[in-house]
């Protein structure tokens, strides 16, 4: 299959390699052409896992979006939500009807993108759908290499719009056997793990993240206190999801912890034990910050006002947040107000998911 991977972090390295080496034609695209050179000198990304280390060639690595997305069955975004609304736009002149774009993860961005892409002209007919979280845990260890701890066992995911879910994900499922149907791009964007997980340990290890110059926030940083929150703020998740109609599973964090049914399996001691996230993380720039808080967060925050559930950890941890960050975090574009999507009510909203917004 013909594969666009866009972006030029860890995840999108990991899934060019991935997905080259299962035999897929993937041409990766970023921004920075320049930082492409080390990848081409060397004739492919290094790819490192349980298998040892190898060199796997790509069919294209540009900075020409459009030559990348061209002829494109799948693209493939393991893209910080932050960049969805530039790329969504660069983007537009190239998209073409029956392609299928995939959020991994989306921050409802499966949402968010065509309405982008729909005002900066275009009119394909795109299907767009986001899953839980990144198909890897990985980190790059150079220009043109990237360390995979584990993959992914188990991607929910949803699909905007949603009447055309098993077309979606007929495509995906080819790149990714583990994608699950989740039902619409809220019950996919309501999987984001990112959410849940980094605003606990990112807050409650301020002080060590700004004072050391480089923390693992989950090795030192996880502790029981932290976990507790980190568990309550799931159940709010949870009972926004429960309220919504959407059914289970969940996905509840807790199985990261304690047991393989999460969506990477076994993964919390391996992703310790590799020492690829002791790192620094900078509290003003840094994505755990202006992506699973600022958007991430923001989003679950608004859906549970929106929804009727009561969720203090979730906006605890974004008015602690947008305390050092000097600003309201409840106003945000990822919200449903910023969206313009507050006024609805379920019916209509649930309608609009599945059918896509009237052009």
């Amino acid at each position: 299959m013909k594969i666009a991977v866009l972006g030029g972090g860890h995840g999108a390295y990991a899934a060019a390699a991935d997905l080259a080496e299962q035999g897929h034609e993937v041409r990766l695209w970023r921004r920075d052409a320049q930082a492409l050179q080390p990848l081409h000198e060397q004739g492919g990304i290094a790819l490192k896992d349980s298998q040892g280390r190898r060199v796997v060639a790509l069919a294209l690595a540009t900075g020409d979006i459009g030559a990348a997305v061209r002829d494109a069955q799948l693209l493939v975004l393991p893209t910080p939500a932050i960049a969805q609304t530039d790329i969504a736009a660069l983007l537009a002149p190239h998209l073409v009807d029956g392609q299928v774009a995939f959020l991994a993860p989306g921050t409802f961005g499966s949402f968010v993108m065509p309405r982008v892409a729909r005002q900066a002209g275009s009119r394909a007919e795109v299907l767009w759908a986001e899953t839980g979280t990144l198909p890897y845990l990985a980190r790059k260890h150079g220009p043109a290499e990237v360390n995979v701890t584990i993959r992914a066992v188990r991607l929910p995911t949803g699909v905007y719009p949603s009447q055309h879910a098993e077309q979606a994900l007929s495509v995906i499922r080819q790149a990714f056997p583990s994608v699950l149907p989740c039902g619409n791009a809220l019950s996919g964007a309501l999987m984001n793990a990112g959410p849940v997980i980094h605003p606990p340990l990112v807050v409650m290890n301020a002080a060590p993240l700004q004072h050391f110059e480089r923390w693992d926030i989950h090795t030192e940083g996880t502790q029981a206190s932290v976990r507790a929150v980190t568990d309550r703020l799931d159940a709010e998740r949870m009972a926004v999801r429960e309220a919504l109609g959407y059914a289970a599973p969940h996905f509840p964090l807790a199985d990261h912890y304690r047991n393989d049914q999460w969506m990477y399996g076994d993964a919390h001691r391996k992703l310790q034990k590799s020492g690829d996230w002791r790192e620094h993380i900078d509290l003003q720039q840094h994505r755990y910050v202006t992506e699973d808080i600022e958007l991430g967060l923001a989003f679950l925050a608004s859906v549970a006002r929106w929804a009727g559930v009561d969720a203090p950890v979730a906006h605890g941890l974004l008015a602690l947040t947008g305390a050092w960050l000097g600003r309201d975090l409840r106003q945000g574009a990822r919200t449903l107000e910023g969206l313009g999507l507050a006024g609805l009510g379920p019916e209509a909203l649930h309608a609009m998911l599945e059918k896509g917004e009237v052009r």
